[in-house]
């Protein structure tokens, strides 16, 4: 099931868009904003699950077996989500 909406969007992103397209690197104007959207969930849910890491680690062993994760999650480049 979709829903279609209309946005509006600068010029050079609609031209980016375009190229996308052009380029058979995507296969619609749709299909590209369906991509970000997707990875804009993706950083959200990470950014979310990194805060609740974040309150848990209080150094005091409260849960061992994630001790560090969330300071190593901290410094995890996530260039797919950029």
């Amino acid at each position: 099931m979709s829903k279609q909406i209309t946005v509006r969007l600068p010029d050079d992103l609609v031209d980016f868009m375009d190229e996308l397209v052009a380029t058979d690197k995507a296969t619609s104007r749709a299909s590209v904003v369906a991509r970000a959207m997707v990875r804009e969930r993706r950083r959200e849910l990470a950014a979310r699950d990194l805060a609740i890491l974040a309150e848990h680690d209080t150094g005091h062993g409260d849960y061992p077996d994630l001790e560090g994760l969330a300071p190593a999650a901290a410094g995890t480049v996530l260039s797919d989500l950029d």
